[in-house]
């Protein structure tokens, strides 16, 4: 596995060849963090949304094709961008066959996990990515393959190190602080990264990391 310095030399060749200087800067929990998952057709309704799919694909826009998504390969998760409904669909299927292998039983033990992952970025460079989508102004970070894998390698990596911190998020109960600590938590189901849904409140921007815990 590269280290975390490999990454960064990739980064910073993939910005010079032209990529959006988008870093990473913290990640937070809040009351947003944590949805039980109750049922296997609520299961099926969380993946279409992160997917965009079936009743979720109006949300389908051209940023869609940052967005970070894991598969399985066998007994592997591998981690890819898509280019099209028919590779999310797939992705879809994959993760339905792996999630009956595991048999959850829906009762308590499957929760879908929102960290919110805030990103830096020089605001010169900020202006040139300001376009206007469907009448809507908003926002698109060009990003080479590599560079996209990088920032979500180092949103893995801010997330695990938040497991072995202290941290205090007002409201959250014993399990969901088990949660944030990785503490009985036996398998990840999924887990996205969603570029396509980037939010900028003044100079803050952030793209949400999802999870969803067995």
């Amino acid at each position: 596995m590269e280290s975390m310095r490999d990454i960064n030399r990739i980064m910073e060749r993939e910005i010079a060849k032209g990529s959006c200087p988008l870093k990473l800067e913290h990640i937070e929990f809040g009351d947003y963090s944590y949805q039980k998952i109750a049922s296997s057709d609520k299961m099926n309704e969380v993946l279409s949304y992160l997917l965009r799919i079936g009743a979720f694909s109006q949300y389908v826009g051209k940023t869609i094709i940052n967005n970070v998504y894991m598969d399985m390969k066998g007994k592997n998760p591998v981690f890819k961008r898509t280019k099209s409904a028919i590779e999310r669909n797939d992705i879809f299927n994959s993760i339905k066959r792996y999630t009956r292998k595991l048999k959850p039983e829906y009762n308590g033990d499957v929760y879908l996990e929102t960290v919110r992952c805030y990103f830096d970025i020089p605001q010169e460079n900020l202006e040139k990515c300001r376009y206007t989508y469907q009448g809507n102004e908003t926002y698109a970070f060009v990003m080479s393959d590599k560079y996209i894998m990088a920032l979500y390698t180092h949103c893995l990596a801010a997330r695990k190190e938040v497991a072995m911190q202290d941290i205090q998020v007002e409201g959250f109960t014993e399990k969901e602080y088990g949660m944030v600590r990785l503490a009985n938590v036996r398998n990840v189901l999924f887990q996205a990264l969603l570029f396509d849904n980037v939010k900028i409140h003044g100079n803050r921007i952030y793209a949400d990391l999802y999870t969803i815990y067995y």
